[in-house]
């Protein structure tokens, strides 16, 4: 895989050049100190992994992804944990905290070669060291002060409410949070959801009946609106 490091400390680009050279597999093709002078570099030739740092001075890791007009895959690498919701939610291959002990690195590295050919990854890992499952199957979102874990088969569905959703859960409870519908959409719709409604996404696995226009979750009927009813009917197979 050809990689490339964005990160604006020499330290830790020096320690991932160390890790990279370890991984027979990964090709490092080029390393930036700051993500503008990147764009160029990667908007026009083939990289297959982007090693991110996220907090950098004028143009963040996020703003630079939301720049490129190629999109490899990303592992974000950064000292503070508090960006994990929103990496995740860019659909990062993963999220590495600093100081990066090379285990989680090349734990990262397998999930990226796994999406990339599946059929022939390389497992060279440790005796000690598990392969990530590929299909990411939780999100953290941010409630109140703290990053909260969600399990996707926990989440009954969702409710847009202008600048933010609430997302119910199994547990008869409900976790208010500043995102976007939209991009909640965007995720979760390769993992068992579907947005039915301008104000509703569901998770299909917890509809108990569907009549007319609505469906039922737990004691919930949510409404079906016209936009969405095509999409949301060949993806159940009605």
């Amino acid at each position: 895989m050809k990689c490339v490091i964005i990160d604006d400390e020499p330290l830790a680009v020096e320690l991932l050049e160390d890790f990279v050279k370890k991984v027979d597999y990964l090709e490092l093709i080029n390393t930036f100190n700051n993500a503008i002078d990147a764009v160029s570099f990667i908007n026009q030739n083939s990289v297959d992994l982007i090693f991110l740092d996220i907090q950098m001075p004028h143009f963040s890791g996020i703003d630079f992804l939301n720049t490129i007009e190629k999109k490899p895959l990303v592992i974000f690498t950064t000292a503070y944990s508090d960006y994990a919701v929103e990496g995740f939610n860019l659909g990062a291959v993963d999220y590495l905290v600093k100081p990066i002990p090379f285990h989680r690195f090349l734990k990262s590295v397998v999930r990226a070669q796994q999406i990339i050919n599946p059929a022939t990854a390389i497992q060279t890992i440790s005796e000690n060291t598990t392969v990530p499952e590929l299909e990411q199957d939780f999100m953290f979102v941010r409630a109140e002060y703290e990053n909260v874990k969600m399990n996707f088969a926990d989440i009954l569905f969702i409710e847009g409410l202008k600048d933010y959703v609430k997302i119910y859960t199994t547990d008869n409870k409900f976790t208010l949070t500043l995102i976007s519908l939209i991009k909640l959409e965007n995720f979760l719709s390769s993992k068992g959801f579907s947005r039915i409604h301008r104000s509703y996404i569901i998770n299909i696995k917890h509809v108990k009946s569907i009549q007319k226009n609505k469906v039922l979750i737990s004691d919930k009927r949510i409404p079906i609106s016209e936009s969405y009813k095509t999409a949301f009917f060949e993806k159940i197979n009605l």
